[in-house]
């Protein structure tokens, strides 16, 4: 006679019992870590929000509500009429259009110069482009004003003066530009490198389509920077200039303020009117600054 033992189904209940406690406790436990960080950056939002607004909302009162006691967040009387005198009272069409010239063409350049510079900073080992690359890192320890008189006479000498180019060329070469793309250069794996030499790629393909491709994020990222410090550049293009028809915005927002007495109405509308660029631009390109692979093509 024989007899055959069938198995018995395990008994999950107490193991799934476990498991749903745990799950349950890491999701409180990480509930109550996130809670105090987002507290915490909910307030520094409101504390970097409540200027913006108020300055946004001050746009929006007539010239007479603005100094009015007690001051007031909310306009009694919102009106437009600061934009509209602005825009009548300065040619903002002539000083977009001038201001774009100037700030696509030098984050082209300073985006493409950064890229280069840092690569070579990065993946090739010589003594002498490591004290470029110090030298590069000084001009970052002095005041932008102290420069500003051996540059001009510099861009005077060149008959840039009173020209786009003038504006331009100074602003292409920045230090945090080529530290920014240094320090991410240095964290792609030298055996990518290896590997497309290996394979017979020259080192100007091995740029074009390695490290370019995979440096977008931090291409993307300077070029927002840039972009939005040419377009609040203001002392040197006052240096550079003195054709009204080559002003920038922020030269012509300058050129509203009187002598005697300021609109401020006025000056708030223009302002903001300046700041709708740098919001459109930031708003499309923000989601393109993403995390890169960069190991992508490499094996373990």
């Amino acid at each position: 006679m024989t007899t055959t033992d069938t198995p018995r189904p395990v008994d999950a209940g107490p193991g799934r019992a476990v498991s749903k406690k745990r799950s349950r406790g890491a999701s409180s436990g990480g509930l109550r870590r996130a809670v105090p960080a987002t507290t915490l950056l909910w307030i520094m939002a409101c504390l970097y929000g409540l200027p913006v607004l108020w300055f946004i909302l001050s746009s929006l009162k007539p010239a007479g509500d603005l100094f009015s006691y007690p001051l007031t967040l909310i306009p009694h009387h919102p009106t437009l009429s600061g934009y509209s005198q602005a825009w009548r009272s300065a040619n903002f069409s002539q000083y977009f259009i001038n201001t774009a010239i100037v700030c696509v063409v030098t984050t082209i350049l300073t985006v493409g110069v950064s890229c280069c510079t840092g690569y070579a900073l990065a993946k090739y080992d010589n003594r002498w482009l490591k004290a470029f690359f110090i030298c590069i890192l000084a001009t970052t320890m002095l005041p932008g004003e102290v420069m500003l008189a051996p540059e001009f006479l510099v861009v005077r000498n060149l008959g840039l003066y009173n020209s786009f180019a003038g504006i331009i060329l100074p602003a292409v070469l920045t230090a945090t530009g080529c530290f920014m793309f240094r320090q991410f250069f240095i964290t792609v794996p030298d055996e990518l490198v290896e590997a497309a030499r290996i394979d017979g790629a020259r080192e100007l393909s091995i740029f074009l389509r390695i490290m370019v491709p995979l440096s977008r994020p931090i291409m993307l990222t300077l070029a927002i920077l840039s972009f939005q410090w040419r377009w609040n550049d203001y002392i040197w293009p006052l240096l550079m200039l003195n054709d009204p028809n080559k002003f920038t915005v922020q030269i012509g927002i300058q050129s509203i303020v009187g002598a005697q007495n300021i609109n401020w109405s006025v000056l708030l509308g223009a302002s903001v009117i300046s700041m709708i660029p740098l919001i459109a631009i930031f708003l499309v390109f923000q989601r393109y600054v993403m995390g890169a692979d960069i190991n992508a093509g490499l094996k373990d």
